[in-house]
């Protein structure tokens, strides 16, 4: 394993919930399948994810926001085609906005905390505070 690969890293998961999780990556990025593919099946395809399941989380977020996130329209010549409505995209892209802004705040929190990665934090007892040496292999 490279030592690259050996670094410690932060990983943060942004939720936004109401009554119940309410936003989160994964409606994000289905929402963004939904707009690049125009469909909810191919969306929920392309993320392994179950069509029902994908409507079941759509649903959920709309009936505690209050407003459609998406709107379909049905067959016809070409099929039908799904978009995201007004209100769902200025959503997904607060979300995004604010998801990076965090996530760029963490990092500089997080290399304050964890300069120098794993080889460097201070061990527990007598010794805490002082900086560890890194073992001889």
């Amino acid at each position: 394993m490279s030592s690259s690969e050996n670094k410690l890293r932060l990983q943060l998961r942004l939720r936004i919930y109401k009554d119940d999780l309410l936003f989160g990556s994964g409606i994000a990025e289905l929402m963004e399948r939904v707009d690049k593919n125009g469909s909810m099946s191919a969306a929920c395809r392309e993320m392994g994810m179950a069509y029902s399941k994908g409507w079941k989380i759509v649903r959920r977020a709309e009936s505690q926001l209050g407003y459609p996130l998406m709107d379909g329209k049905r067959g016809g010549t070409g099929g039908g085609r799904m978009v995201l409505t007004e209100q769902g995209r200025a959503l997904l892209e607060r979300y995004r906005e604010m998801e990076a802004e965090i996530n760029r705040v963490s990092a500089d929190i997080f290399s304050r905390y964890f300069p120098d990665g794993w080889e460097n934090l201070p061990v527990s007892g007598q010794n805490a505070g002082k900086m560890q040496d890194k073992p001889d292999n």
